[in-house]
């Protein structure tokens, strides 16, 4: 690929660790998906989220969102997002909301929406995660969804009905 070419679509992808070297696996999955093509942007914070969903009995989470550039189209996109999980050693066939070494999860591709049996964009969870929302926003305090939803209302929503327990962790750098 062109080091040169600008990509044309600006995408969000969510990331998360909890078991093992979590700083770690945020960072390989990052240089992974650089290895595959995509161009990163910008990396927030890692941040400290309790577990939520089927399964909550398991250790806690390090979250972090990135903004990248593809050309790639969404199943194209989903398809690299779950090779990376594998390489990365993700286990697949396990209970939903499993511990896992690396998620990597499309949130939003621009303003497209999409929707396929294995995909919906924007993400299902996007206004409904505490640890989804706290990165996204500090990448972009005005993002906001094809339709015209703020992510930081979405927040502040949350927020005030409480729960959902998501503190900053420091960068998702080498020094950790």
């Amino acid at each position: 690929m062109n080091p040169e070419r600008t990509l044309s679509r600006e995408v969000y992808l969510g990331l998360g660790s909890n078991i093992g070297d979590r700083y770690r696996h945020l960072r390989d999955a990052i240089r992974a998906l650089e290895a595959k093509g995509l161009m990163v942007e910008a990396v927030s914070s890692a941040w400290e989220t309790e577990p939520v969903g089927e399964i909550l009995d398991q250790p806690d989470f390090l979250n972090a969102a990135i903004r990248v550039r593809s050309d790639l189209e969404p199943e194209e996109l989903l398809d690299l997002l779950k090779a990376v999980e594998s390489e990365l050693g993700r286990e697949t066939g396990l209970p939903r909301h499993s511990p896992r070494v690396i998620d990597v999860d499309l949130l939003l591709m621009g303003n497209l929406e999409y929707e396929s049996e294995r995909l919906k964009l924007p993400h299902r969870e996007t206004t409904s995660r505490r640890f989804v929302l706290a990165p996204l926003l500090e990448l972009d305090p005005e993002l906001t969804l094809p339709g015209g939803t703020r992510l930081a209302e979405a927040m502040a929503v949350l927020e005030a009905e409480g729960g959902q327990d998501v503190r900053p962790a420091g960068p998702v750098s080498e020094s950790r």
